[in-house]
């Protein structure tokens, strides 16, 4: 991969299509339009400084090993343990919430072609399609799935950009500013608005996640040290413009509110196509946001198996001769069908739960955010130690790094918050006890197996040793 096909990759995760369009009932709910905007915003400039800092160590060490490969080099073994298992919990979470985001829309189509009623039974038989279908894909070369990064980019681009334009350009009336800008609404049975105002920062807290993807895929990309950081960055500042034009374009063009929430199709974007452009646009519409997911879903499964790869590489998973092994194509299949088999089994309780997809998203958020700071703060403690690689910061890099130090605990706090109330079995959150469940996991296997097994690879230990080229490992 060159520095094009390194940043495609992760905005391929970030996707707006798909964390900005599944999540956008959500924002609806948990604080409207104000939320939804300054929000997006607030998130995606602490997000961009986050990756900024992320980008600097990133071009320190370049592997695929990436976030908990820098806490080893920083801060020593444990301080990558449990950074391993914290980057792998995020995402796999991500996978099953992209991948089940994709079932619900393709299941809203369904709707309008066929009539059919979406039920979470058949959505999760879409969900179970969509996994295999990206398990396919990332078990051929990793030059195919370059190719459809980069096709993705640009589909995003012009999906965005068609969306937009059609719902600018339709006849009929449109929102006011002061309703874009300034309409606060509350669905959720919580009382205080600030609370409300802080989960509702969910929808771009998730979708700014997965731009670790270009740093996992380092050892695939040439001059790695200067085109793994600039992927990082050019993918978060082209998802927070283009995803802020997106959903103020779909608050503009919104024409019910209520009636946009309990649209039959359960999906509130697909109702304003629907209302703005009628049913056979609409319909078109979802065709773009639906592969605009599956690109999305496609480069989190790359990155993930990547993640298995590395981690197990180093002998940090169980049974780890399995899922470091590479085929023919020189990919590391068994890890491929392992991520989408653990996405599918997280993605599970929505059978249940009209909720749990939004802990789903939460399960990627809490995970893999912490695992971005922990090298940056690192770093940060580490002062001169810290030996830079050629894409640096220079003086900014502390005061930035602590601003990040800041907003990661806040924004993990907030999202193991209730997110509805009353609390019941089916509004429970369930995040922060997967949380606890894998850092759980985390110490058992460090105090049996990964004391006595854990060590990280010679190669890439440094600056000056890890201009890695193309090629996989």
């Amino acid at each position: 991969m060159g520095v094009f096909g390194n940043s495609a990759s992760s905005i391929s995760v970030i996707c707006v299509l798909a964390g900005g369009m599944t999540m956008f009932g959500y924002g609806l709910i948990a604080g409207g339009p104000a939320v939804m905007v300054w929000g997006w915003a607030v998130i995606g400039l602490t997000t961009l400084i986050l990756g900024l800092c992320l980008a600097e160590v990133t071009s320190a060490y370049p592997t695929s090993g990436a976030l908990y490969f820098m806490a080893h080099k920083l801060g020593g073994p444990r301080w990558a343990w449990v950074t391993g298992w914290l980057n792998l919990l995020g995402l796999l979470g991500a996978i099953a919430g992209i991948d089940y985001g994709a079932a619900l829309f393709v299941g809203a189509f369904a709707s309008l072609q066929w009539g059919t009623v979406p039920t979470p039974e058949n959505t999760m038989m879409i969900f179970g399609g969509i996994l295999v279908l990206h398990g396919l894909l990332n078990s051929f070369k990793v030059k195919v799935v370059t190719v459809l990064n980069s096709i993705s980019v640009w589909w995003q681009l012009g999906g965005v950009t068609v969306i937009v334009g059609a719902l600018v350009f339709a006849p009929g009336e449109r929102q006011s500013a002061s309703f874009v800008f300034g309409h606060y609404a509350n669905g959720t049975g919580i009382s205080s608005p600030i609370y409300v105002a802080a989960i509702g920062c969910l929808l771009a807290g998730y979708t700014f996640c997965g731009y670790d993807a270009s740093s996992h895929l380092s050892e695939e990309t040439t001059q790695a040290q200067v085109s793994a950081p600039r992927g990082i960055v050019s993918a978060i500042l082209f998802s927070w413009i283009v995803g802020f034009v997106l959903i103020v374009g779909l608050l503009f063009a919104m024409e019910s509110y209520d009636g946009t929430l309990a649209t039959a199709t359960g999906v509130p974007p697909a109702q304003i196509l629907i209302d703005v452009l009628g049913t056979g646009m609409a319909k078109a519409l979802l065709l773009v946001v639906i592969v605009a997911q599956l690109f999305c879903g496609n480069a989190e499964t790359l990155a993930a198996s990547r993640m298995i790869f590395a981690f197990s590489r180093d002998g940090a998973l169980p049974f780890s001769r399995t899922w470091r092994r590479v085929s023919r194509s020189r990919t590391p299949v068994a890890a491929v069908w392992l991520a989408v088999t653990v996405a599918l089994f997280l993605a599970l309780p929505s059978l249940y739960s009209p909720t749990a997809y939004a802990a789903v998203t939460a399960i990627n958020v809490v995970g893999i955010t912490p695992a971005y700071v922990i090298p940056v703060y690192l770093a940060w403690r580490a002062r001169d130690k810290f030996q830079r690689g050629p894409w640096s910061l220079g003086r900014f890099s502390r005061p930035l790094a602590l601003i990040s130090m800041i907003y990661v605990p806040v924004l993990a706090v907030v999202i193991c918050l209730p997110q509805t109330y009353p609390i019941t079995i089916t509004s429970f959150n369930y995040a922060p006890v997967t949380l606890i469940a894998v850092l759980l996991i985390a110490w058992i296997t460090w105090m049996t197996k990964g004391r006595r097994d854990y060590s990280i690879p010679k190669t890439g230990a440094t600056a000056e040793d890890s201009q890695l080229a193309g090629g996989m490992v």
